[in-house]
């Protein structure tokens, strides 16, 4: 990641990768953003397992829930390893920005 602040977006939207660039649009990899390999796993597996709620129309909300705090401290961790960037993050679920 170069030295420019990034805007970024934690989200489990259908076919992401669970990172989006609020400015730019798009999608981000754990690799093009340079956070560790295990942060990485974690936010793919998320993202993952919210794709699956997606194909349910997020029925559980106790799954929906639990998904959407997982989402909140992956966005917190996301932010400790990355100290330039300011991440929020966005229900896919709730379609809304939620916030700590």
């Amino acid at each position: 990641m170069n030295d420019r602040t990034h805007y970024l977006v934690v989200d489990g939207n259908i076919s992401g990768t669970g990172i989006r660039d609020a400015v730019e649009g798009g999608y981000l990899t754990a690799s093009e953003l340079g956070i560790s390999e295990c942060l990485g796993d974690k936010i793919s597996a998320w993202q993952q397992r919210y794709e699956i709620a997606h194909f349910r129309a997020y029925t559980d909300v106790t799954e929906v829930d639990k998904l959407d705090a997982e989402g909140l401290a992956l966005r917190q961790k996301l932010a400790v390893e990355l100290v330039r960037a300011k991440v929020q993050y966005f229900s896919s679920a709730k379609m809304q920005l939620l916030f700590l």
